[in-house]
């Protein structure tokens, strides 16, 4: 099997994936998975759509991984992961999506208003 390649994205964060076979293995940006994201919260997320379809052991992720947070990094690096696991297996497409993991979540921070201090927040105001 040759690299298969993948894009994630979420809020500012993007995640670019490279999946082949091997024994399990996720790197990102030249690090273990369990050193970039030390919390097991985050790891879970990221490894959601290899338990689904119980491939955890089949295959070794390379990850470039930049932008946004550590929550935003993680979901962007779920995504790609799906979408490269749907490339390769086209039938497993449908229980990705019924768990939520095709999905890309297009919510993005609102811009500042001019005349404001934030996107919707006023600056305070007093009829004295």
């Amino acid at each position: 099997m040759e690299v298969i390649n993948a894009l994630g994205r979420r809020k500012s964060a993007v995640a670019r994936v490279y999946v082949k076979e091997g024994t399990g293995k996720i790197t990102i940006n030249k690090r273990d998975l369990t050193q970039y994201f030390p919390s097991s919260i985050l790891q879970y997320v990221v490894k959601q759509p290899l338990l689904k379809l119980d491939v955890v052991e089949k295959y070794d992720i390379n990850v470039n991984l930049y932008g946004g947070g550590f929550t935003g990094q993680s979901q962007a690096l779920r995504l790609a992961i799906a979408r490269a696991l749907v490339k390769i297996n086209p039938e497993d497409k449908k229980v990705l999506r019924a768990e939520g993991f095709m999905t890309r979540d297009p919510r993005e921070v609102e811009r500042k208003k001019p005349g404001q201090p934030k996107a919707r927040r006023r600056f305070q105001f007093s009829k004295r």
